[in-house]
Parts: C-alpha cells; sequence; structure tokens
C-alpha cells in the first residue's frame, strides 16, 4: 500500500485527546492523504483545527470506514466496543485509546519504545495503554533489561486532563470561585479538587483498589511480557492541569547504582534524564506538558533493600499518555507493513 494513499481518521476529534491526535499527525508530519474527523452526531457539522485550516467533522456511524486505512479511537470504551469491530471489518487498523481492549487477548496492547514486536500478532485492534502506565514502562524497560525488575511500587500524581476538558474546566472554575471566596461547586469529582488531593481515579473495586489502580497493574505485566513482575500502585488526582507524575520504587534482581540507573536511562528511547538535585534540576509537570519525552529524576537507591530504586517520572499525558503514543503504534504499523488483517471478522 503506498503511503501517500493512506486515509487516517480520528473518532472523538473534538475532544481533549482526539484534537491532541491531529495535532500530532500534523507536527509529525504522518505521510497520509487524508484526515478524516469523526465523532457523535451532535458534533457533525462543527471544525477542528488541522493544519493551518479546519476539518469538517463528520458523524460516526458503522459505515464511516470503508476507505480508511488507520483509525484513532479517543471516544470512550463504549464507542470504541461499538464502532471499532465494524472499522476492521472494513479493512481498517484500529489503534483504540480506550481501555475497552486492552486486556483481551486478542489485542496487543503497544508502547512503542517498550514492545513494538506485539505489533506482529495485531487482529485490526491495537490497544492504547493507560496514561499512567505508559510512561511508567517507558521508564521500566531499560532498567528490567539491564537488571530485571522483580518489583513495582508507585504512586501516582495525575493531572486533571486526564478526566477531560470538563475536569479542566472545574478546575478552573473552582480556583476562581475560592479566590473570590464563594463555595466551589465540584461536579466532575466527588470532591473539590482546587487545592486538593483526591486518592480516587476511576471506581473503587471490592478489593479497595481503584480500577486506576489495577489498569496500572494489569497492564504493565502484558507490556512487559513477564507475569513474574509484581506491581503494586496507589494514584491520585492533583490539582494540576496537564502532566502526570509518578513516584516509583523499583526492585530488581540484580544490582543497579544510582550512577548505573542513570546511565541506562539516558541511552533509553523516549527517555530524558533531568538528575541533578544540587542544581534543584527534576522533572516537574509543567515542564513536560507539550513535550514528547517521559522525563527521570530524583534517581537514588533505596537503602531499606537489597536492590532497590526510587525514581520521579513524569510526562504529558495527553501526549505520551494518549495522542503520541498512539500515532507512534500507526507509525511503526506502516514502517513495518503491518496493515493487513487476518481475520476481519475476529470481533464480530
Amino acid at each position: 500500500m503506498s503511503k501517500e494513499r493512506l486515509v487516517v481518521a480520528v473518532v472523538g476529534a473534538t475532544g481533549a485527546v482526539g484534537r491532541e491526535m491531529l495535532k500530532t499527525l500534523e507536527e509529525r508530519e504522518f505521510p497520509a492523504y487524508e484526515v478524516r474527523a469523526l465523532a457523535s452526531a451532535r458534533s457533525a457539522g462543527t471544525t477542528v483545527p488541522f493544519k493551518g485550516g479546519e476539518l469538517t467533522v463528520q458523524e460516526l456511524t458503522e459505515d464511516s470506514f470503508g476507505d480508511v486505512d488507520i483509525a484513532l479511537f479517543s471516544a470512550g470504551g463504549g464507542t470504541s466496543a461499538k464502532f471499532a469491530p465494524h472499522a476492521v471489518k472494513a479493512g481498517c487498523v484500529v489503534v483504540d485509546n480506550s481501555s475497552q481492549w486492552r486486556m483481551d487477548e486478542r489485542c496487543p496492547l503497544v508502547v512503542p519504545e517498550v514492545n513494538p514486536d506485539d505489533l506482529k500478532w495485531h487482529n485490526g485492534i491495537i490497544a492504547n495503554p493507560n496514561c499512567s502506565t505508559i510512561q511508567m514502562v517507558v521508564a521500566l524497560k531499560p532498567l528490567h533489561d539491564a537488571a530485571t525488575i522483580r518489583r513495582v511500587v508507585v504512586s501516582t500524581y495525575q493531572a486533571v486532563s486526564g478526566t477531560g476538558q470538563k475536569a479542566i474546566d472545574e478546575l478552573e472554575t473552582q480556583v476562581r470561585q475560592m479566590f473570590n471566596l464563594q463555595e466551589p461547586e465540584a461536579k466532575v469529582y466527588p470532591h473539590r479538587i482546587a487545592f486538593n488531593c483526591l486518592p480516587h481515579i476511576d471506581v473503587f473495586l471490592e478489593d479497595g483498589y481503584t480500577k486506576e489502580e489495577r489498569k496500572m497493574i494489569e497492564e504493565t505485566v502484558k507490556i512487559m511480557g513477564d507475569a513474574s513482575i509484581k506491581v503494586t500502585a496507589t494514584t491520585v488526582r492533583v490539582p494540576v492541569f496537564y502532566g502526570h507524575s509518578e513516584s516509583l520504587n523499583v526492585e530488581t534482581e540484580k544490582k543497579l547504582t544510582a550512577a548505573q540507573a542513570r546511565a541506562v536511562l539516558s541511552q533509553a528511547p523516549g527517555v530524558t534524564v533531568l538528575d541533578n538535585p544540587e542544581e534543584k534540576i527534576y522533572p516537574m509537570a509543567i515542564d513536560a506538558a507539550g513535550e514528547d519525552d517521559t522525563f527521570v529524576g530524583r534517581i537514588r537507591e533505596d537503602h531499606t533493600i537489597e536492590n532497590g530504586l526510587n525514581m520521579w517520572v513524569v510526562a504529558d499525558n495527553l501526549r505520551k499518555g494518549a495522542a503520541l503514543n498512539a500515532v507512534q503504534v500507526a507509525e511503526e504499523l506502516i514502517d513495518r507493513s503491518l496493515l493487513d488483517i487476518g481475520d476481519p471478522d475476529k470481533f464480530l
């Protein structure tokens, strides 16, 4: 298939991640002959910016994919469950940003810096991992290759943009309300998010973990391809607009000093090491916003265990945590000539 004739559709193009997908396609000069914007009926006819102009949003239907080669989905699990199988049936490869297909055994769960070879066995749908998982495994993979990771303890500090535009608006509104001595209204989150931290992302499960925490645990094992890695997580929503931050405690089989870990990570694809505490240099959400790399710093040994490391990991959740990763997956599919679908009926 000629790259110049590729037709790409962005499903959910009017949302925060959908718009970021369009922006990323433009910035990376993705080799598409045509890019289409798809969304719900209520958004049809509106426009979204692209390449200095505008795309008119088309209504998403089961028949939207007849001549589409790649569809980047960012419209929620329900929408993906309904429409992605029809896209595959039409011969379109789907890269889906929802949680719908992540743990489906028919679908590879891919971060290109970590497990690009898993794309070889796709059946038409490739899952984009959870935003907090993506940046974590980008930092973990080079350490796992160097010293074999046994256990990971992660605590996250996640921006409101991970919930969507309504959450961004709510944080801004609450800050203004509080500065005007008004009672802040909480509609998106169960409690006020302004000047607060909520240890509650997604729904709580029977074991006391949240669904977000369970995603990080299960997705990490699938992406890394090693069921022996033990992961536990606490995920927290913080009053930051863009950029997720994570505190990682990692236990390895082989000893890695902080200097060795720093050297390994400095050579890793998609990683930028910012680690000079004496000069007050370390990753921050405000620095990661709008950037493609995953930033790692505060690398130090954990003296309470034999082979332990602590580190601080930050990335833009809308870019590497969502849009950029999906576009990188699409690029890999093209570069590896993997746009053919073996069984188009597999998801119907």
